[in-house]
């Protein structure tokens, strides 16, 4: 492993390539969703081994309600799957659970079941899961611009008072911080609307490997690629 000083404190993840890999193997997408559950344990064993802080996946996209209606309800029942079979495994592990983006779309039994595992796991200290679900970050930022402007409009806020510090007070990742690496499998090179702002500097690693196929090897590979950059935030060394 590299030094502790260059493992990153938050790694973030673009999921992608579970349609591709279910084209690839003859299968329905569903079950290229399903295959990319495994995944996500092999990255919880691994973040957790390297002593990585926080972990988000970008799960469920504001721009996935237009696939077919059939997809959208069996990631419905997969979301509410995991997150009962998974939660026991997680609160024993000490990860804790957090959602950002818009829940209030999603139907009450997906919503019940992500508000108990958030409650079952809110004691976890060793790493914290952030799932981003019917999230776009856009959205985000325009719902973070209409909560400031709400302040000034009280006289909370001056305009002249607001500054980047403000926004990102008031984005859905206020809690945490920005991610230090960002992943994207299937070797497609953008981010699809995923942590624009928070992302402004982080380091961005594009694997060709399709999502199911994503291992812990896969996971350590990242780590030693992140390792290797020289992060100057726009300084000089």
């Amino acid at each position: 492993m590299s030094e502790p000083k260059r493992i990153p404190q938050h790694v973030a993840i673009i999921m992608d390539g579970n349609g591709r890999w279910a084209g690839l193997h003859g299968k329905e997408r569903y079950e290229g969703h399903a295959a990319g559950v495994e995944p996500v344990r092999a990255s919880l064993r691994a973040a957790v081994r390297w002593g990585v802080k926080y972990l988000t996946l970008y799960a469920f996209s504001t721009e996935n309600w237009g696939r077919p209606a059939g997809e959208v309800s069996a990631l419905m029942e997969l979301f509410c799957r995991s997150v009962v079979n998974e939660t026991p495994e997680l609160k024993r592990q000490g990860v804790r659970i957090a959602m950002i983006g818009d829940r209030s779309r999603f139907p009450e039994k997906v919503r019940s079941y992500l508000a108990r595992a958030e409650r079952e796991t809110a004691g976890g200290e060793r790493l914290t899961l952030i799932l981003a679900l019917n999230y776009s970050s856009r959205s985000e930022i325009v719902r973070a611009v209409r909560r400031i402007a709400a302040r000034a409009a009280a006289g909370e806020i001056a305009p002249g008072e607001i500054g980047e510090e403000t926004l990102s007070a008031a984005l859905d990742t206020a809690p945490w911080p920005d991610p230090d690496l960002v992943v994207r499998t299937s070797g497609e090179q953008r981010l699809s609307n995923f942590l624009l702002w928070q992302s402004s500097y982080a380091e961005l690693w594009f694997p060709e490997v399709l999502w199911p196929d994503f291992t812990e090897a896969d996971f350590d590979r990242a780590m030693e690629e992140y390792a290797r950059r020289d992060r100057r935030f726009g300084l000089v060394k």
